[in-house]
């Protein structure tokens, strides 16, 4: 009986997962993109020529992607401890599987925003979306789990950090 529960709860947790990469492959599609220069949307001519050239044009742009990165990121996990703070409501046995679902979406929304930003936030936000899995994970194993958030945390800030920084 223990393996047949142990097999159940894999595929649980595989379809859980499924669908929050699913998700997040769907919501990455719905950001409106950047418009070229030159368009005839563009402000003016005398807007487009006054953009910066060369490295420091790629540098702003990445800047840019890097500051909204950090705000979806920040966005994210504001959104994400709600929604986890609603599932643990739900109480266990059932409950845990929401909350586990829930750490699991939430990390998949975090590493789909980091994509454009620098590599400092991209680093910071793995570790968050690596902390994430990890609760993701305690709480698929136990009903009862109150696992500790210190390591998420001391993430987050170095999250603040390196956006701070950007």
């Amino acid at each position: 009986m223990k393996i047949t529960g142990e097999t159940s709860m894999n595929r649980t947790r595989l379809v859980l997962t499924g669908l929050a990469v699913a998700a997040a492959i769907t919501m990455a599609g719905c950001d409106p993109q950047p418009k070229p220069e030159g368009t005839a949307t563009s402000p003016s001519p005398a807007a487009s020529s006054a953009a910066p050239t060369g490295s420091t044009a790629t540098t702003a742009t990445t800047d840019a992607a890097t500051v909204k990165a950090c705000a979806d990121i920040k966005n994210d996990i504001k959104d994400n401890a709600a929604k986890v703070t609603k599932a643990e409501k739900i109480g266990p046995p059932a409950g845990h599987f929401a909350v586990s679902a829930q750490w699991a979406a939430g990390s998949v929304a975090i590493l789909a925003h980091s994509m454009d930003a620098n590599e400092a936030v991209t680093a910071a936000s793995e570790k968050i979306q690596n902390e994430m899995m990890s609760l993701s994970d305690a709480y698929n194993k136990s009903a009862d789990a109150k696992p500790s958030k210190k390591a998420l945390e001391a993430a987050i800030k170095e999250l603040d950090t390196a956006c701070s920084a950007a």
